[in-house]
């Protein structure tokens, strides 16, 4: 039995390659993907989801719902300079849509295939969490007919990536980001920056990944990537962020993980969007968020190249 996804993603560079690792796997049921404003606007968000789907040829087969234009309660703040205006990185840029995004709304289509599939589906969450967040605001008991959210997002041993506290995804919304760990799911599991500047893609891995249409879209779409990436870390390659949260779906085994009470920072003037970890419990409250502290990096590597080789 494929295990039954939906990846809510702001489609920048490393969600792309999230879906290329989802889709070319076999061995995800892909209900549907849910775009939402982050890297890039909602617009350029599915439009570039739309665009990796048609290299993929699963235009057809699968859906692209349209989502939140913003955050909760803050203004839009993209990451242009990371991955492009565009959000590609400059790949794909010369392909026209061939399929728009189906008709209504991401928070929608979410509370729908819950329920319709209680107990079944797994959210790959790669973005900013507004979608879940007002998906939970509309529908409560999602939190217990969902099979088990997967959050890539936070850094709680580490620094941040946009500030010095603060992983992207947390910072743009972070608000939606409290909602959703307060709101009591069992299996909600976060794959944070922690692991994720563990997974690191080179140069050499795009040569394994050979020459095809695929592999050159990879290339490409990562070489400003890896420049920004070099620039702020003096290593030439990029992490994959988003491609590890796929990959922990796919095999739990990849990372280790320990349960702990974890909230989001909302009313700091320096510290707004920062993931606080309780590792000594000394708020005394109930651990809710399964936190990925460690990752068998070469392993995921490995499986990230062998799948999109295939």
């Amino acid at each position: 039995m494929k295990k039954k996804v939906i990846l809510d993603v702001d489609t920048g560079i490393d969600d792309a390659l999230g879906i290329l690792l989802a889709v070319r796997s076999g061995e995800m049921d892909v209900l549907g993907i849910t775009t939402v404003n982050g890297n890039v606007s909602l617009e350029q968000a599915t439009k570039n989801t739309c665009k990796i789907l048609q290299l993929l040829e699963k235009e057809h087969e699968i859906r692209v719902v349209q989502g939140a234009n913003k955050p909760l309660m803050r203004p839009t703040f993209f990451e242009h300079r990371v991955h492009g205006k565009d959000g590609l990185g400059g790949a794909l840029l010369d392909m026209p849509v061939h399929v728009e995004a189906a008709d209504g709304h991401a928070v929608d289509f979410i509370v729908e295939q819950v329920k319709q599939h209680a107990g079944e589906v797994t959210l790959v969450m790669t973005a900013p969490l507004t979608n879940l967040a007002l998906a939970v605001m509309k529908y409560p008991e999602l939190v217990h007919q969902v099979k088990e959210v997967i959050v890539m997002g936070g850094v709680v041993q580490g620094f941040g990536n946009v500030t010095p506290t603060a992983e992207f995804n947390m910072y743009v919304d972070p608000e939606g980001a409290k909602i959703v760990f307060q709101a009591g799911f069992p299996n909600l599991t976060l794959v944070g920056l922690d692991v994720t500047r563990k997974a690191l893609l080179t140069d050499e891995h795009i040569r394994a990944l050979g020459d095809s249409p695929i592999a050159r879209y990879v290339k490409e779409s990562t070489a400003e990537y890896m420049e920004r990436y070099y620039e702020r870390n003096g290593v030439r390659a990029c992490a994959l962020h988003d491609p590890l949260a796929v990959g922990v779906a796919l095999n739990k085994q990849l990372v280790t993980t320990r349960k702990y009470y974890v909230d989001v920072e909302t009313k700091s003037e320096l510290c707004d969007g920062q993931t606080v970890c309780d590792f000594q419990n000394r708020l005394s409250k109930a651990a809710n968020v399964h936190v990925c502290t460690e990752v068998a990096a070469d392993e995921f590597l490995e499986l990230f190249i062998r799948t999109l080789r295939a």
